[in-house]
């Protein structure tokens, strides 16, 4: 794409996109690209449906990460190429919304005995204890611990938007427990040497569906279960849905 690249990433700075959504954008409409293998000047809208169609038939993605790809086509021509007409057309696919698994606390506890490694365990633990997305735990730094107030302090999450969760005792102890371990020489709780600076989301994953396997549990579970886990067994114990929304930093009840 060449300078057209160069120019979407200046717009995409421009509308203040998170970096995480700048570089996914970006790789997206590359792979819409080098699929017609023409400069995207050369591309209009009927190669932008015959594109969603081979995402849909061909390569069998779920309509939310469709969704994603047409995003990243309609802004690079909306915006960067300054062709609105091109993306008016759009089909946006339906998605589903199928209702996730959750964890008993059994199971929950079965997870963490069954963590081998002390990093991954304390980021998981957060996932849970304070109902955190993965990557908000990854991210997490020693001075977003109020351990007086029991508080933590998320900064910059989805969509930029800061939030104070409960910082629980036993959550306390283990971070605490890794720091003394890890001792990590920055504010970065958990340091790693990729393009973010910190432990990737893909290697907690990673450690999370070994635990799961040893613990032989035969539910779905991802990182998000245990952010579902914690809102859920919040509510099973009597917090009201408003502080719940609250504490998991969503928009809407």
């Amino acid at each position: 794409m060449g300078d057209v690249r160069d120019r979407m990433k200046e717009d995409l700075r421009l509308r203040c996109y998170r970096a995480g959504t700048r570089h996914v954008y970006l790789g997206y409409a590359q792979k819409f690209v080098a699929h017609f293998m023409k400069p995207p000047v050369e591309l209009g809208a009927e190669e932008v449906r015959r594109y969603q169609l081979y995402l849909l038939d061909e390569r069998k993605l779920q309509p939310g990460t469709i969704k994603g790809h047409l995003g990243a086509i309609r802004f690079l021509y909306s915006v960067t190429l300054g062709r609105p007409e091109v993306v008016a057309g759009i089909i946006w696919p339906r998605q589903t919304y199928k209702l996730a698994d959750i964890l008993a606390g059994s199971e929950v506890e079965a997870i963490f005995g069954h963590v081998e490694s002390l990093t991954h365990r304390a980021i998981i633990m957060a996932a849970y204890g304070a109902g955190l997305r993965i990557t908000e735990a990854c991210r997490l730094s020693v001075p977003d611990l109020d351990s007086k107030r029991g508080l933590i302090h998320v900064r910059d999450a989805k969509r930029g938007r800061d939030r104070y969760v409960m910082l629980p005792v036993r959550l306390l102890d283990v971070l605490r427990e890794y720091w003394r371990a890890a001792r990590p020489s920055g504010p970065q709780l958990f340091p790693g040497t990729g393009r973010t600076g910190v432990i990737t989301a893909g290697a907690v994953r990673d450690g999370l569906r070994k635990a799961v396997a040893k613990a032989g549990l035969t539910k779905r579970v991802t990182p998000h279960t245990l952010r579902h886990s914690f809102a859920t067994h919040l509510l099973e114990g009597g917090t009201d849905i408003r502080t719940i929304q609250v504490l998991l930093g969503h928009q809407s009840i």
